[in-house]
């Protein structure tokens, strides 16, 4: 009797062992929507959903060394490609930005307007660095896996690697992160050795007849790199309308931050944006009051 009740309890573990094992499957089989499970096979990488919809990719282009100023840059801080689709109807929207050599930006270009895909900028974000990038903006529309078959097609056309490096283990930044969220307004993330903010926009933005989520690049993005003793190397992008792009370059100068591009990403949206680059490398605290200063100069969602 006790023999067959060890045995019963023996069997019992067991089928639950497998039924977690089974769930754990499902789960990690359910991880990827199956509307971009065929965009994932054809781009052989992996994507994540985004707020608002959004299945993004993130390609940084790690293999690239680039210094500004004689700091070396990590791939997060401005050397993160990316690819943003969203389902419109039964067929799909991509937006995205390439970072390119300047020896890639013509076949990439060629290669994309021969397969449909459009370029809807072209542009510097840094000054001064070495070697020269260029960042590349894409949209298009029509069937997914067709189209993440063209950026495919488009990225074997440069160095950018194959698959992201696995996540290295989350350090100490040695800035005060607390600090800084709490003088901008909004709490960052550590991504990878670089702490990242997002600050969206008060208003609704559309493009190509569809509402653009912050998650599709329509979000003021700053990035700070730790450079040592409390310093940080600072960039990323303000998104503004046109009467904020000259009290924004006033707020960020006055504060020591240097302004690097001013210029648009997209075509056709609404309301009409423009994109403003910027770069330093001082006091980490000291910045964030400098990018506050700018932000309040914005129609920032609170």
């Amino acid at each position: 009797m006790k023999r067959n009740m060890q045995r019963l309890i023996g069997n019992s573990m067991f089928l639950v062992a497998m039924l977690l094992a089974a769930g754990s499957l499902v789960q990690a089989q359910q991880s990827t929507p199956q509307e971009w499970k065929s965009v994932e096979d054809v781009l052989g990488r992996k994507g994540s959903m985004q707020p608002g919809d959004v299945f993004k990719f993130s390609l940084p282009r790690s293999d690239l060394k680039v210094t500004v100023a004689g700091t070396p840059i990590k791939a997060g801080l401005a050397l993160g490609s990316w690819l943003a689709f969203k389902k419109v109807g039964g067929e799909a929207i991509v937006m995205g930005d390439l970072v390119l050599l300047q020896s890639e930006v013509e076949p990439v270009m060629m290669k994309l307007q021969k397969e449909g895909v459009e370029q809807t900028a072209v542009h510097n974000h840094l000054l001064n660095e070495s070697p020269r990038v260029m960042y590349m903006h894409v949209a298009g529309h029509g069937d997914a896996a067709k189209l993440a078959s063209a950026l495919k097609d488009a990225l074997a056309l440069t160095k950018t690697p194959n698959s992201s490096p696995a996540p290295a283990k989350q350090a100490e930044l040695g800035i005060d992160t607390g600090q800084i969220d709490q003088i901008l307004g909004y709490q960052g993330k550590n991504n990878n050795g670089i702490y990242q903010i997002s600050v969206p926009r008060g208003e609704s933005i559309s493009d190509m007849g569809t509402d653009i989520p912050p998650s599709m690049g329509t979000a003021t993005s700053i990035n700070f790199q730790p450079t040592g003793n409390g310093r940080a190397a600072i960039t990323g992008d303000f998104v503004l309308i046109a009467s904020e792009v000259n009290p924004v370059i006033q707020a960020l100068r006055e504060n020591g931050i240097q302004v690097t591009a001013v210029h648009s990403h997209m075509l056709t949206e609404n309301p009409r944006l423009f994109f403003m680059h910027f770069w330093a490398n001082d006091n980490a605290v000291k910045l964030a009051k400098g990018l506050r200063a700018a932000i309040d100069k914005t129609n920032a969602k609170k």
